[in-house]
Parts: C-alpha cells; structure tokens; sequence
C-alpha cells in the first residue's frame, strides 16, 4: 500500500475545508467535524481512514487487471486527473463525460474502435491518397474525436470502475455507473451525498492541492497493484511524455 499522506500534509492541501454550513447535505455528517466561521470542516482523521480504503480497493483493481477509469471535468482538476491517469496507466475523461460509457458500452465500444481506426490510418499514412481537402476534412474530424476520446482509446470494454473527483459536477456519470452498479472511489465535500458512491473520500474537491493529493495517492495504489500482476515487469505501461510535466503545471 502506498504510503497514506499525513494529516499535516491534508491540512496542507486544504483536504479539510468544506462547504458552508448552509449548503451541507445531511448524509455527510460522519465525515463532518465541525464548523468554523460559516464553513464546515472535514474529519481528516475519518478522511485519512477512508483514502487508506479506497486505496487498497483501486490497488485490488489493478492487481487483478481491471480498469479504473478517472473522471474529473472541472478546470481545477483536468491536468491533475490526466497527468495521474497517465501516470499509471489507467484511461481517463477531462472534457467531458461520454453518455452512454457505461449504460450503452456496446455503441460507445464501437465508437471507440473507429477512432482507433482512424488514428492508425492517419499515423500509416494511409490518408496521403486522399485529396488535400478530403485530409483536410479527416483531419478536422480527427482532432474533434481526439479531444474526447483520446483517454479512453485503450479501453476495450465497459470501465470496472470509476475514480471521481466531484459527484456534483459528474451527477450524469454518478447516475449511469449507479444503474450499472459499477464501483466508484470518488472524493466527496460536504455539499453531497457519500452514500451514491461505493468508496467515498471526504475532502475538499475544489482546491487544487486537495485534488493533487487523493488522485496522486489512488494512481499510486494502481501502480502498486499493477506490480503484483504475473509478469508484471513486462506489462508496466510507460509514463507518457510529458504527463509529470502536465501534473506540475496543474500544481503550481
């Protein structure tokens, strides 16, 4: 198991401060530890119990070869959640979430599989035969589908589970892995419900630091995991270029 972030380190990046007390949801009160000024504060003792949980969980994941796909569409979290992802190998969505992912897989898969196509048509050098307005037009479509689906072109069926950085934001993919029931580590604030998902984090899910440290923390437990797989020196991906590049810009 990687090692758990301190709670100095969470009071730190912010982890503790939710939000103001007039805009709680009920269900979060375990995770609650009081309230100062208007603005309710995080258990970081409960926090760091529950991120010691979902890590073991994504570490499992990994270790048995499933996916765990990482969400995370506001602007605060987009570099942060695609660096991380990157980073160990797991797909991931920042532009926004694709209806259907796990609901309809079977249109999506196929979706995904022409884009595959596509990219690798365009790398072989097979579009050389078109016109240069026809290029033009392939490439235009490329670039539109590469946006969006880029981060899921490895995945060859529909997600095991999901990492979540805010439920509120990603109610439409909360709502789908629900009726599928697939599996969510998600971190959660204090303006939502913890119980919609399988493995909630109590943190705060708008500060960037905060955000930096529990996706860092379950990318590790996948790395961790993926290290025990048989064989698993042959089948640890590569860190993409400039992924750690991406995540220190996020940071700063």
């Amino acid at each position: 198991m990687p090692q758990l972030p301190v709670l100095e380190e969470m009071l730190a990046a912010g982890m503790h401060f939710g939000h103001r007390a007039t805009r709680w949801h009920p269900k979060a009160k375990p995770f609650i530890f009081g309230e100062r000024q208007g603005i309710h504060v995080i258990n970081l003792e409960v926090a760091q119990e529950k991120l010691a949980e979902a890590g073991e969980f994504a570490k499992q994941l990994a270790a048995e070869g499933k996916s765990l796909v990482f969400l995370g569409t506001k602007e605060q979290a987009r570099a942060i959640v695609k660096a991380e992802a990157e980073r160990c190998g797991m797909p991931y969505i920042v532009e926004g979430w694709i209806g259907g992912l796990v609901t309809n897989y079977d249109e999506i898969g196929k979706l995904l599989e022409r884009y595959r196509k596509m990219r690798a048509d365009r790398e072989a050098g097979v579009w050389e035969k078109y016109t240069k307005k026809e290029r033009s037009v392939l490439e235009a479509d490329y670039q539109k589908k590469r946006v969006v689906l880029e981060g899921l072109s490895a995945l060859k069926k529909m997600p095991d589970a999901l990492f979540v950085v805010d439920i509120r934001n990603e109610k439409t993919a909360v709502t789908e892995a629900g009726v599928r029931k697939i599996p969510m580590i998600a971190m959660t604030d204090t303006n939502v419900n913890p119980e919609l998902v399988s493995h909630a984090i109590p943190a705060n899910d708008d500060a960037v630091k905060s955000i930096a440290l529990v996706t860092k923390f379950i990318a590790d437990a996948v790395i961790e995991g993926a290290s025990q797989r048989p064989a698993a020196s042959e089948e640890t991906p590569k860190t993409p270029r400039h992924s750690e590049r991406a995540l220190v810009t996020a940071q700063q």
